[in-house]
């Protein structure tokens, strides 16, 4: 069997959902010699992506993304010793993610992550309701090159424009670029506090951030 043709069967039982299969395909992959990275660029890349178009296009729903991200964090656990073995990884760049002050969901969050990870990316989850002054701090001491807060709950909203008006106070807002998402969050919310993107969805900001680590 080919190279093409085991990554593109990786893709199909992605996209598909069938984790166990996901998984041996992926051992398969390694047993024979694919390099690690190749699997996440030609394998996990174009699964997140025709994901995220089914996502968009409304035959994929919230759990179908649940459960593509834990099919994803499997197969990364398979990759990973590759990876470590054949020195580390070039990360596309560091991101600082977290839930705001006062919400506890993290369900959203820990889809981003996953997919994020899963890209390239280095990041640093803060968790759930994290304060302003945990994210200012984290800013200071990892120096990511975005920030990612996500908000589920109105409530939330306040502290998220007390925290842009710290960054700026604390002269740390022109190091990091902001992307907020979340059910209550809208673009008009983001242009008012003045953060750089908002996010549609999981999949939107998966791409919003790799946009925004080339500019």
């Amino acid at each position: 069997m080919t190279e093409e043709k085991i990554l593109n069967e990786y893709i199909d039982a992605v996209v598909e959902m069938e984790l166990e299969k996901a998984k041996n395909i992926c051992q398969d992959a390694i047993s024979k010699g694919i390099n690690p990275f190749k699997i996440i660029q030609q394998g996990i890349t174009q699964a997140v992506m025709i994901i995220g178009d089914k996502f968009e296009a409304e035959e994929y729903f919230l759990p179908e993304l649940i459960m593509a991200g834990e099919i994803i964090k499997e197969t990364m656990k398979i990759l990973n010793p590759k990876i470590k073995e054949m020195g580390e990884q070039k990360l596309l760049g560091k991101i600082v993610i977290g839930t705001g002050k006062g919400d506890l969901h993290d369900i959203g969050k820990n889809i981003v992550k996953t997919f994020l990870k899963a890209e390239g990316f280095e990041v640093i989850d803060l968790g759930v309701d994290v304060s302003e002054e945990q994210f200012i701090e984290a800013i200071r001491n990892e120096k990511p090159k975005i920030l990612a807060i996500s908000a589920l709950v109105s409530t939330t909203m306040p502290e998220v424009k007390n925290l842009m008006r710290k960054l700026e106070n604390s002269k740390l807002r022109d190091q990091v670029k902001v992307i907020i998402g979340g059910a209550p969050i809208t673009q008009e919310f983001v242009d008012d506090i003045g953060a750089d993107a908002y996010a549609h969805d999981a999949i939107d900001g998966i791409r919003i951030c790799k946009r925004l680590i080339e500019e």
